[in-house]
């Protein structure tokens, strides 16, 4: 039986930057390995209202006409990416609507939804584009954000997973066994037992909490070693600034994944502090779990 994901596979936003071509380079890797359905969706903003009826005629004719431009590198960057003994599935879609709003309404059915980490406009010097900053928001599925590095040269590199404790990091831990499993890679795992920097007082034993971080980490990671035991696993205990350990292991990884809200999170909050900072600042590609 066909789930809702199978629409669209592994679903990559394209607007032909150089961010984009990793994105695509990336997600073609992963419905390899995956063996999922790849589609190249290319969405074109509608005329500015402010235009008039002539002006948004030839705005809507050289937007239509760049899409085409757009999906035909695309689609090249996919095939020559693709490994030799994979026959990608691969599909094309451009749409006409806003693009965030667009891309939000297709994760229902992806299974994966990619991006690269700023788009093709003049604002490319910004950390994290509006579109993917909005989508590890908003996305009903999770969203791998891609930067120039995509990670494509270190193949035999672990994934590495932050893990807070919290409910909303176990469906990170499992998509991150998943994804070590399938590039039959170890898996780096990361807690921090306290989430801001803190100073010795005196006569407090810190290990206490470092035996309290070391069992969080094995609770969090017992039923999935079962359910991959293909897995190698690396446990790291840290002290405090997750993100920045994190960081620090991702320079020796080729895929980083975090959960959407962190320790202490609550329903609101649509992205957690931690996976914020990965997110804007890892080389490497970061999978944001939902």
């Amino acid at each position: 039986m066909s789930s809702a994901s199978d629409k669209y596979g592994i679903l990559v936003g394209v607007d032909g930057s150089a961010q984009s071509d990793a994105a695509v380079r990336f997600a073609t890797r992963e419905s390899a390995i995956r063996n999922a359905s790849l589609t190249l969706m290319h969405v074109v903003e509608p005329p500015p209202e402010w235009a008039t009826p002539s002006q948004q005629s030839r705005i809507t004719q050289a937007r239509q006409d760049n899409a085409r431009d757009v999906i035909e590198q695309a689609q090249k960057t996919a095939l020559s990416s693709a490994p030799a003994s994979v026959e990608l599935d691969l599909r094309t879609e451009v749409v006409c609507s806003p693009v965030v709003p667009m891309l939000v309404v297709a994760s229902t059915g992806a299974h994966l939804v990619v991006v690269g980490s700023r788009g093709s406009t003049r604002l490319g010097q910004l950390l994290l584009g509006s579109v993917s900053s909005t989508l590890t928001q908003h996305s009903r599925c999770p969203v791998a954000v891609i930067h120039d590095d995509d990670g494509s040269q270190s193949p035999k590199r672990a994934v590495v997973v932050g893990i807070d404790g919290s409910a909303a990091c176990d469906a990170a831990v499992a998509l991150a066994f998943d994804e070590a499993s399938r590039r039959g890679v170890p898996l780096v795992a990361l807690h921090a037992w306290s989430d801001v920097g803190v100073l010795p007082i005196l006569g407090m034993d810190w290990r206490d909490y470092e035996t309290r971080g070391a069992e969080v980490l094995s609770e969090r990671l017992a039923g999935y070693q079962e359910q991959y035991p293909d897995v190698k696993v690396h446990r790291r205990l840290v002290c405090d600034k997750p993100a920045q350990w994190l960081l620090d292991e991702s320079e020796r990884a080729q895929l980083v994944v975090v959960g959407h809200r962190g320790r202490g999170g609550f329903p609101e909050m649509l992205l957690g502090s931690v996976s914020s900072a990965v997110v804007q600042s890892a080389k490497v590609p970061v999978i944001v779990a939902r």
